[in-house]
């Protein structure tokens, strides 16, 4: 059974398309499509002390004309809906990929996270013309049944025409349904993996600081290098799992490289 929080959740999603007169008026007009990938070196897991490379995928979706002055790759894929000179509001989702024993061997015995997303909103405001706010809360589909939410902050300089420099904090709550997939371990988790049993609730996950050098070759095609340190928090710093495998401190770095796609409806 859906919780109450999900079912208004989707029950707002399906608001926005459930008119054919609204849904067309929200969707006509020039949009594009960014999409690209990102080579990443990180840890294997959240939480892990070992490190892997991997291939993420870029996507987002907007308006022509009303395109965000600034991005980061924490964003989740979003579709701005209310689009201001100063403030954009709109859905945001991400996917979350199946976690298992193939992953790590340090996950043997804990019961797999299941491939999923989360679904939810998102809210940035610019105080000024350097610097971007934004806040976004999803809840999990499949993977887990909790809350996320993150907060950031980045202040953005152009070095040199298409150079632009950019770094802030970030910080990330979850609720207990988060924590309960990925770092709690119950009785029969903690026989099978020989780990400590941990019943986690709700709390701030993570805090760090990113940056990112970004270089636009032309209107539609661009590049960049970034680096970001989070420390882990709360209850994902009290689970056995990053206790006596993991490691609180998390660095990851690459590079990425995306080509917007215009169209129209």
């Amino acid at each position: 059974m859906l919780s109450r929080s999900k079912t208004l959740l989707c029950s707002a999603c399906i608001g926005l398309i459930a008119t054919p007169a609204a849904a067309d008026s929200f969707l006509s007009g020039n949009w594009y499509i960014r999409a690209g990938a990102a080579g990443i070196f990180a840890p294997t897991f959240e939480g892990s002390r070992s490190r892997k490379f991997s291939i993420s995928p870029i996507i987002s979706v907007g308006r022509q004309g009303r395109e965000a002055r600034f991005s980061s790759r924490n964003d989740s894929p979003s579709i701005g809906i209310l689009e201001t000179e100063i403030f954009r509001a709109g859905i945001s989702g991400k996917l979350l990929w199946k976690r298992d024993s193939s992953t790590s061997s340090d996950l043997r015995g804990l019961s797999p996270v299941k491939f999923g997303g989360e679904l939810g909103g998102f809210a940035e405001l610019y105080p000024t013309d350097w610097m971007r706010l934004r806040g976004e809360l999803r809840h999990g589909i499949v993977s887990h049944d909790g809350v996320v939410g993150d907060i950031s902050a980045d202040a953005f300089a152009d070095l040199a025409p298409g150079l632009r420099l950019s770094a802030g904090p970030r910080a990330t709550y979850a609720t207990k349904g988060y924590y309960d997939a990925y770092y709690g371990v119950d009785a029969t988790e903690s026989a099978a993996s020989g780990l400590s049993r941990y019943t986690p609730g709700s709390g701030w996950k993570s805090v760090g600081v990113g940056t990112a050098l970004t270089w636009s070759m032309t209107d539609n095609l661009s590049a960049s290098a970034f680096a970001e340190y989070s420390r882990l928090t709360g209850p994902a710093a009290d689970s056995s799992l990053v206790r006596e495998r993991g490691n609180r401190n998390q660095l990851m770095f690459g590079v990425s490289a995306a080509y917007k796609f215009n169209f129209g409806l």
